[in-house]
């Protein structure tokens, strides 16, 4: 017989996502990324925008959520690299009954754009649930994000330190649904898949609020604990095939909002002369002469993920959508992540092939095969 306490237990809600490219050359892509691998390990949010960080060409692939704000619906991109919930990058946000203003004022910088303004709290609704009193930001200015109209994030709550005056922290989107007793558990279960053929847009993601999805992924999940202050993981022992391209410990991060995967320096060069790659100064992609055929592999918490040749390579079919403009050789998503920490992104270019669960409840984060 069931416990009165689990017949109460609220189920975990779902929520689509769509994928869409702005791109029209990859170098872009590369340029955006770095930008924000830089911000990562070199600035704060607040340090960097008080810099002047340059914002680059948004061209892009991103995962968007139609995301309703008080009476107004917005496009905003998911990302568990940053923890703000903002919009008016292009859609300006018009406060109704539910909306009000704090007074103060909020900015964050993401190396790749940054946006500034003012922090409401207002209604959120996603997946056919609510938030009555979320904080977010209204942006007066904001760059880098032409065609979007903001975030919603799904990082730690400590990302927002200091993004808002007045206060220490601000409370995402997720922990404000688990205070309201919308949701049980300060869970999200996270499933993305490639573009199919030459489509440019797909409803090909999906979001779990509050725990994780069994039928999106196969075998068990694997966890490890947080590394602070992102979705941080340790990985190790990189291989492409049977060679070793190092053993030494990594320093990682889990994020929605980075289109490609990047690895140590140390390690893309070994895998460049493993590979027979060279980097292609018209993509800004590794290139391939022969289709490789070897897997590549890392490990992270004891797991070992597999890339395959065909996981790792972009389809060809793909080729105008990442604005590759030749039409012969082999292209990867691999890149160079630099020598300073963190250097191995697990974007979504990886994430279309694994499952993953970023657990609040537990500091810890989960990856297993997508189903």
């Amino acid at each position: 017989m069931a416990s009165a306490l689990s017949l109460d237990k609220r189920a975990p809600i779902k929520a689509s996502v769509k994928k869409i490219s702005s791109v029209t050359d990859s170098k872009n892509i590369v340029a955006h990324d770095k930008a924000r691998l830089n911000h990562y390990f070199k600035k704060s949010p607040v340090e960097e925008l008080a810099t002047g960080s340059a914002p680059v060409t948004n061209e892009v692939f991103s995962y968007i959520a139609e995301t309703q704000v008080g009476s107004q619906t917005f496009d905003l991109i998911v990302d568990t690299g940053s923890s703000n919930t903002w919009v008016g990058a292009t859609t300006k946000f018009t406060a109704g009954s539910t909306g009000k203003s704090t007074g103060d004022s909020v900015s964050v910088s993401y190396g790749s754009g940054s946006f500034s303004g003012t922090e409401y709290t207002d209604t959120v609704s996603l997946g056919g649930t609510t938030a009555t009193s979320q904080s977010i930001g209204v942006a007066k200015s904001s760059t880098g994000f032409t065609g979007t109209d903001g975030i919603i994030g799904f990082g730690p709550e400590e990302l927002t330190e200091d993004t808002v005056t007045g206060v220490d922290e601000v409370p995402t989107f997720l922990q404000t649904l688990v205070s309201e007793g919308v949701i049980d558990s300060n869970i999200l279960g996270v499933s993305f898949a490639p573009l199919t053929g030459s489509s440019d847009e797909s409803a090909n993601g999906e979001l779990t609020l509050g725990g994780v999805d069994d039928s999106a992924f196969t075998g068990d999940l694997s966890y490890t604990t947080r590394v602070a202050p992102y979705w941080g993981v340790s990985v190790s022992k990189f291989a492409f095939g049977s060679t070793s391209l190092g053993t030494t410990t990594a320093s990682g991060i889990v994020d929605t909002g980075t289109t490609l995967f990047y690895v140590p320096t140390a390690v893309y060069n070994k895998f460049l002369t493993a590979s027979k790659g060279k980097l292609d100064n018209t993509s800004g992609l590794v290139k391939f002469t022969t289709k490789p055929t070897s897997n590549f592999t890392f490990v992270i918490g004891g797991t070992t993920f597999t890339l395959t040749p065909a996981q790792y390579l972009i389809a060809t079919a793909q080729y105008a959508n990442w604005g590759i403009s030749s039409t012969s050789g082999f292209y990867t998503f691999i890149g160079d992540g630099g020598s300073d920490s963190p250097n191995t992104i697990l974007g979504q270019s990886f994430l279309e092939f694994y499952y993953s669960v970023y657990d609040t409840d537990n500091n810890r984060v989960g990856l297993a095969p997508a189903a």
